[in-house]
């Protein structure tokens, strides 16, 4: 198949999976992306995205590896140091010596270089799987800190480790010392490249801009193509370790960036916008890359009548319980060994669930299915390499064995409470979202007046709006429910028969012209379509705005809607009465109508609709507009400090308060990009 059907349909895929996701909450989208890899290569069997571990390294990993870099806690980095490098390179060897033991004495046919090599390769976590469950059940802060630091860094050692095994098998060659030393300098000399070029691409950014190019576009993709870069002149040149340069470039470039992003405030709006895209994508396709590489990997095996499925699927859990259970041992002795004689502050005190958490959160991913596709058919002497097609069905199968293990088990460990060395546990960044954008509409409700009560309530309508989209796990469900959706329906309903009530009331008593009565009529049965939610309401919806799209166009909007109002002035005033009965009636029922968040979004829509209808130039002039920023700024302040109560109660991390006022920030600069406009 054409390589660009193959990216449009992978494109295609992880839009679906992030639509699927939304309504499957408790499926991690990784898990889901992967499902729908295997799919396509169902429908399409002649679907192929071979890619050498050289270029997946670099379009891949090499940018996820430089934002996490830049964007990882420093003190967070240093003050777990110690857990962070024993897992990036301790715990890989160990993985890499006793699994290798172990799979070869499970299954003999397997050589113990060729088991080295698999158990090397099964070594790195994938984070990206693990951030996808964290952002649906809790997760304690320091286990999340240490899988994210120690991925920084075992993707390199666990390679490395990988390409030596298997150098082993290839060439029945393998000397300790030579490869103790090309581990050493590629580390070493890696860490050196990364600290030089980046402080190198950050000097030669910093002249440019004294020499008055200072365009922000030039800017922003010289920052992105940094760790490509990076990548490239260490790999190729050096021979060193490109992953472990662009890790040590990211955290440089946090350094210098924390200095200068006042000054280029533009530049990192852009850069942070652009970086989005990039990584949405990037961690997409890299599982969606894995799931098109399961099948394959399987076939071999499966296709081999000699074999037993049963069987396979036995090794499958035992070399993945056994991954699992050095991980979970590993992080027992090096807690109890930082609990007792440790130097970290706070060290959490050994714990059954703690250790669950650690060793759970090891899911291996992509750069585990890469590398074992690497493996070489033949070898040096001719000889096909032994068990390839085994080797490669043993990793696809332990992939996702921890990411099911992961999906099932992590949300029951997180039902109960955990404490990290005694600390209480951090708001959620959600949770403090909801926080901020709760007390946003109250203030704008505080600044409610005459004068901009129209332009207050369409606020309010934006924040609400941004309020449902970031609610809990129980929110979302309980909102996704028949019975919710039902009871909505029913208490709009119930409004508009109001309004019906009302208006056929004052043409019965002759209060109201047929023609005005017929638009009316024709209103409230459109309206009542759309509350209905079916497809014809939908095609009358996305037939409006397309019309009202086409009058703005050509600017026939403003004029037509005067025209409009000055025909129909008595129809303009019974519309404002028969909302206004609604509401009444509204308000009247709320107060005994459960659950209360619907009743008030309801009556806050009727709000809206009358301050708009009792000030409709408002909609088309320029000071409703102005208005509706002012009451803006004056909520953003009101943010801002509400961040800074909760950073100083303890409530959020230092680098959660960040995040909340990036937020801010973005709000702010589109609110005077089109204040500017």
């Amino acid at each position: 198949m054409d390589l660009l059907l193959t990216i449009f349909l992978l494109l295609i895929c992880l839009l679906i999976s992030n639509v699927v996701s939304h309504y499957t909450p408790y499926i991690p989208t990784a898990l889901i992306q992967v499902a729908l890899g295997v799919i396509l290569v169902l429908i399409y069997e002649d679907i192929t995205f071979d890619i050498e571990t050289e270029w997946f390294l670099l379009l891949f990993i090499a940018p996820l590896l430089f934002n996490d870099g830049s964007r990882f806690p420093r003190e967070e980095l240093w003050r777990m140091k110690g857990p962070i490098l024993g897992n990036a390179i301790i715990l890989v060897l160990l993985t890499t010596v006793v699994g290798g033991y172990f799979i070869h004495w499970l299954i003999e046919e397997i050589p113990l270089a060729a088991a080295f090599a698999l158990a090397a390769i099964l070594s790195p976590t994938d984070p990206v799987a693990v951030n996808g469950i964290a952002q649906r059940i809790r997760i304690p802060q320091k286990v999340l800190s240490l899988v994210r630091g120690e991925s920084l860094i075992n993707d390199a050692s666990g390679l490395v480790a990988f390409n030596y095994a298997v150098a082993a098998v290839v060439t029945g060659y393998f000397s300790l010392s030579e490869a103790v030393f090309d581990f050493s300098y590629k580390f070493l000399v890696g860490g050196i490249l990364g600290l030089t070029l980046g402080l190198l691409v950050i000097s030669i950014r910093l002249v440019l801009r004294k020499q008055g190019i200072n365009d922000v576009t030039f800017h922003t993709l010289l920052q992105i193509m940094t760790p490509f870069l990076i990548f490239i002149v260490t790999e190729e040149l050096l021979h060193a370790s490109g992953v472990i340069a662009v890790v040590v470039a990211g955290i440089v470039h946090s350094l210098v960036r924390e200095q200068t992003e006042t000054l280029i405030a533009e530049e990192q709006v852009l850069t942070e916008n652009i970086w989005t895209i990039i990584l949405f994508i990037l961690n997409g396709v890299v599982f969606l890359l894995l799931g098109l590489s399961i099948p394959t990997s399987m076939s071999g095996v499966l296709e081999n009548p000699n074999i037993n499925l049963w069987l396979l699927l036995l090794y499958v859990l035992a070399v993945g319980l056994m991954i699992l259970g050095i991980r979970f041992v590993w992080a027992y002795l090096f807690s109890l060994y930082e609990y007792h004689f440790g130097k970290m502050k706070e060290a959490a005190k050994p714990s059954l669930k703690l250790m669950l958490y650690v060793s759970l959160t090891g899911v291996r991913g992509t750069v585990t299915m890469v590398g074992v596709l690497s493996l070489p058919f033949l070898m040096d002497n001719g000889e096909a390499f032994p068990n390839r097609a085994l080797l490669l069905f043993l990793a696809a199968g332990t992939i996702l064995f921890t990411l099911i293990v992961a999906t099932i088990v992590l949300p029951l460990l997180s039902k109960g409470q955990i404490v990290d060395g005694g600390t209480t546990e951090k708001m959620d960044l959600n949770e403090a979202q909801r926080r901020i954008l709760l007390a946003s509409i109250q203030k704008i409700k505080s600044e409610i007046t005459e004068e901009n009560e129209a332009a207050a309530y369409e606020l309010i309508e934006e924040y609400e709006l941004h309020f449902r989209h970031i609610q809990t796990e129980e929110d979302t469900k309980a909102q996704a429910n028949k019975k919710y959706q039902r009871k909505t329906r029913e208490l709009r309903l119930k409004a508009l028969k109001l309004e019906r009530k009302y208006v056929q009331r004052q043409y019965r008593n002759k209060k109201m012209k047929e023609e005005v009565y017929d638009a009316f009529e024709k209103s409230l049965n459109r309206r009542e379509e759309v509350v209905a939610d079916n497809a014809r309401s939908t095609m009358l919806y996305l037939q409006g705005k397309l019309i009202r799209a086409w009058r703005r166009f050509r600017g026939q909007n403003s004029r037509e809607e005067e025209t409009r109002l000055v025909e129909f002035q008595e129809g303009l005033q019974l519309q404002l009465e028969a909302l206004q009965a609604a509401l009444s009636g509204l308000e009247e029922t709320a107060k005994k109508y459960e659950p209360k968040e619907i009743s008030d979004s309801v009556i806050s829509d009727y709000k809206q609709m009358t301050s708009r209808l009792k000030k409709p130039e408002a909609l088309y002039d320029e000071k409703y507009e102005l208005q509706k920023e002012e009451l803006r700024v004056i909520v953003m302040d009101m943010g801002r400090s509400v961040i800074y109560k909760m950073y100083v109660a303890g409530e959020i991390t230092r680098e959660q308060a960040k995040e909340l006022r990036r937020y801010i920030h973005n709000v702010e600069s589109v609110t005077l990009y089109e204040t500017n406009e």
